[in-house]
């Protein structure tokens, strides 16, 4: 093809932490924008930098130089300084949908605040891509984008330009970055001698699969400063190719130029992971450091289904505004969901400082959900500490956060006085005081009827009690832990319990423990000799063995790719094991399995490490799930450790939890020899859950948030708990040649000692797994259950009457948050089916009024109230997100 139009855009890729800590990279990043800036203000010629497409730079930068605010905001709104549309460029497999859209809301706003966003959804770097991408874009006002990994090198993959299709049928215009990604043309030189090779190399590749007469040809690279010779290398390239034009340009402006030719482009569906003809797709990433991965999923979770609805709701009802802080924890949350960060390829003292933000990110979350909840009941500390005594009325306040009424076991702590623990000096006025401590009570509900409670544990601990006007009170307490079985709860409200004098046995069906198995009136589980669990199912007497059984297999690979030796051998758990009850029913039924495996490499050359493992098998009485929590103390070096789970389902797909979804996948079968670049890998992605289902038989696994599974072909599961490395990037791997990154040591990276896994079992059938909202509610019952909050200073609360229900089939809960602008309401669902569906929204009290919106809260339509104001109706198309503004 001769007459191109080539745009060179000028750029740089940073990545916040890496192979060093965020420190040093910042320390650069300050000094590369000094010269940036400076070669903008000076050279008209020099007409834009693309800044990674991420908004996080220019707050780092501007936090060290803040002077320079009135310097970047002109060249902001000029276009000359592209900034957007992403806060931070994270990794796309592993966050949650609504880590994206705040991604992408807090890069919006950092965007208006400094003058003009990129209309270009850029991912440069992404260790692959969900299905949903090009949803959260039409959902941001994109229309184009820009990706490299994961698509590319299959037969049909040929071409630059891909109009890439979501689950609900919105397209972007996509162009593919080639093999060698956004720094192809970095080291293009400007001497003529030179350049004549150089440049006819990219140009054949650039050219040669150029679907339009407009070819971007990107310049830079990682950590690169913006070039002084952009100018004079334009013009050598016009002088070496006449019939050609070549403009430094925007990527707006290069979508702009070949808009009218989008329709040449193929249509491409579902998710993007498979590159490994192309490029290195390194899908290794998704276990390593693993604790990590497992601890941003709570904080995820303790912010999307705590902390923002409580906030929302509190601030409804004339509780305080906390958008600030959701803001600040959002923000500490995405700065470690960065790929290098959040995927674990990082030096261990990146990793350090990443984990500490995921911490931090959870503490913010945790505060800002008890403070609104203090709200939402009406209850003041201060006044409570002013009060004491018999005023006092210690209450336990349970809130449902979903969207549906439930009922059923809640597990709750509650704290019994013993005594006083002074601080300070001693003397003063005020003596000691004594209590009881725990005496055996029931519960109180509103109705008056006395609940009764199982005890599940107790201890003699310390409370601090907080006020903001008093010094904290410190106190020795009874620690108690019960279940009990409370009556339906509304949809994101609450029901207030006192305690009481204590009653009989919960009646009803029970949970119980028979020897080493325990069962319930839906599904048995026993304990077998190797620490497996055979599970079954008693509602259609499908039966699973051999079920989370251990194996462990070595693994010479490094942060980005998993790489069994070439002689593996593959250990799995073989008893011998010891058992214990810790729970005998009537609610709860839970056993402890002990038990320990030699496998992986050990801390003295030659020897074999050692996992120490104590599973915990819990069953509730009204519910099918078998909950499971694994405490693991690794003390093996490079070995991969799964849980395994044969199904007896072969030749079908598994189904996974993905953003706003679900993606079945079939497995993964491909032969080393034919894929020389990198090795494909067997395993994949999921949120929340995956399951297996053919008929009446099937099961599903769940997990808090993020988990990686392989799928075999003879129809097993096999759940990663950890990757043991200890490189950052080597360059021996037969499964990868070449070094992924600069190479440095990460003994952390071997993920030695405690660390604790929560996972589910759920039998279901594989029309339950159809139906699209069946898993996400068993995930809900189990991760997201009501969450009871022990008021042991109370006076009289006065809960706010929070009802809000979701209704509608194949519809799934996703955010109920504060509106990022004025004192709305947003409220999202998505639709799991390939099925219209209608819904509607219902409401306890009247609301003002209702608007859909996209998932960046514009664009707004009018959506009428029935009922009189308590109703919202609305339709979703197949796979739709919906979000509703009320007010």
């Amino acid at each position: 093809m001769s007459g191109l139009v080539f745009h060179l855009i000028p750029h740089t890729h940073w990545d916040r932490e890496w192979y060093l800590p965020r420190a040093a990279f910042h320390a650069r990043l300050v000094a590369t924008m000094d010269d940036l800036l400076e070669r903008l203000h000076a050279d008209p010629a020099f007409r834009s930098f693309l800044l990674d497409g991420q908004t996080v730079l220019l707050e780092d930068y501007l936090r060290a130089r803040p002077e320079r605010e009135a310097d970047v905001k002109p060249l902001v709104k000029s276009g000359r300084l592209q900034i957007g549309p992403w806060y931070v460029l994270a990794d796309e497999l592993m966050p949650s949908g609504e880590a994206f859209v705040r991604n992408l809301l807090y890069g919006l706003a950092d965007c208006e605040r400094w003058g003009g966003r990129s209309e270009v959804l850029y991912s440069p770097d992404a260790f692959g891509h969900p299905a949903v991408w090009p949803t959260l874009g039409r959902e941001f006002g994109l229309k184009f984008g820009v990706v490299w990994r994961g698509w590319g090198g299959e037969p049909g993959q040929e071409l630059d330009l891909l109009r890439w299709r979501g689950p609900d049928g919105k397209e972007l215009l996509v162009w593919h970055l080639p093999p060698a990604g956004y720094e192809i043309g970095a080291a293009l030189p400007v001497e003529r001698a030179l350049l004549v090779d150089a440049w006819a190399r990219v140009r054949d590749t650039l050219a040669g699969r150029a679907l339009t007469k407009h070819v971007p040809v990107f310049v830079g690279a990682d950590h690169h400063g913006a070039r002084p010779d952009l100018a004079l290398l334009r013009d050598r390239l016009a002088e070496l190719e006449p019939r050609s034009a070549f403009r430094v340009s925007r990527l707006d402006e290069f979508f702009q130029a070949i808009a009218n030719d989008a329709g040449k482009a193929p249509v491409v569906d579902g998710e993007l992971r498979w590159s490994y003809r192309y490029t290195w797709t390194l899908q290794g990433v998704h276990s390593t450091r693993a604790p990590v991965k497992r601890a941003n999923s709570r904080a995820e979770l303790a912010l999307e289904r705590w902390a923002e609805p409580l906030a929302a709701l509190a601030r409804r009802y004339g509780g305080h505004d906390r958008r600030a802080l959701l803001e600040l924890a959002w923000r500490t949350l995405l700065q470690s969901q960065f790929h290098d960060a959040l995927a674990g390829t990082t030096s261990d003292a990146a990793a350090a400082e990443v984990a500490q933000r995921v911490q931090a990110a959870g503490i913010y979350a945790g505060e800002a959900a008890r403070a609104a909840l203090l709200d939402l009941v009406r209850h003041n500390p201060d006044a409570a500490r002013e009060a004491e005594g018999a005023a006092q009325t210690p209450t336990l306040v349970v809130w449902n956060p979903t969207a549906r009424p439930r009922s059923g076991v809640v597990i709750a702590d509650l704290t019994f006085f013993r005594r006083d623990i002074p601080v300070g000096p001693p003397g003063g006025a005020r003596a000691p005081r004594a209590g009881e401590g725990y005496r055996p009570f029931s519960l109180v509900g509103a109705e008056g009827r006395a609940i009764p409670v199982q005890v599940l544990d107790r201890a003699v601990t310390t409370e601090r009690l907080d006020a903001a006007r008093h010094y904290p009170d410190q106190d020795e307490v009874d620690l108690v832990r019960v279940a009990f079985r409370a009556p339906a709860i509304p949809g994101l409200g609450t029901r207030l319990f006192t305690p009481g004098t204590a009653a009989g046995a919960d009646g009803g069906d029970a949970a119980a423990v028979q020897g080493r198995s325990i069962v319930n009136r839906w599904v048995g589980v026993t304990l077998e000799p190797t620490g497996a669990l055979l599970v079954y199912d008693r509602r259609t007497g499908e039966r699973f063995f051999d079920v989370l059984r251990l194996e462990s297999g070595g693994d010479v690979g490094d942060t980005y790719t998993y790489c069994p030796p070439r002689r593996d051998r593959v250990v799995r758990s073989n008893g011998p094991v010891r058992v214990r009850r810790i729970a005998g029913g009537p609610l709860v039924a839970a056993l402890e399995v002990r038990f320990g495996m030699r496998c992986g490499s050990g801390a003295v050359a030659g020897r074999r490490g050692q996992v120490g493992v104590t599973l915990t098998v819990m069953l509730h009485t009204d519910s099918p799930v078998v909950r499971c929590i694994l405490d693991i103390d690794n003390q093996a070096r490079d070995h991969r450790l799964r849980a395994c789970l044969p199904t007896g389902l072969v030749g079908g797909v598994a189904v996974a939890g993905a953003p706003f979804g679900s993606v079945a996948r079939a497995p993964v079968v491909a032969d080393a020899a034919d894929y020389p670049l990198e090795t494909p890998v067997r395993t994949a992605p999921a949120q929340r859950f995956v399951a297996a289902a053919a008929g009446p038989r099937g099961i599903a696994v769940l997990a808090p948030g993020f988990l990686e599974y392989e799928w075999t072909p003879a129809g097993d599961l096999a759940v990663t708990l950890l990757r043991a490395v200890g490189e950052l990037s080597r360059a021996n791997l037969w499964s990868r040649p070449g070094h992924a990154a600069w190479p440095v040591p990460t003994p952390e990276a071997q993920c030695l000692g405690p660390q604790r896994v929560e996972l589910a079992l759920a039998p279901l059938t594989a029309s339950d797994v159809e139906r699209g909202d069946v898993l996400p509610a068993l995930w809900e019952d189990v991760f997201a259950p009501p969450h009871a909050t022990w008021l042991r200073d109370a006076l009289t609360l006065e809960p706010a009457p929070v009802d809000v229900t979701l209704e509608g089939a194949g519809l799934v809960y996703s955010a109920v948050k504060p509106a990022q602008s004025g004192g709305s309401l947003v409220l999202r669902c998505y639709n799991a089916t390939d099925r219209q569906a209608g819904g509607a929204w219902r409401f306890g009290d009247a609301i003002k009024n209702a608007h859909r919106v996209r998932a960046d809260e514009r664009e707004s339509v009018p959506v009428v109230l029935e009922n009189r104001g308590r109703v919202v109706r609305f339709s979703a198309g197949p796979h739709e997100v919906v979000t509703i503004l009320v007010s």
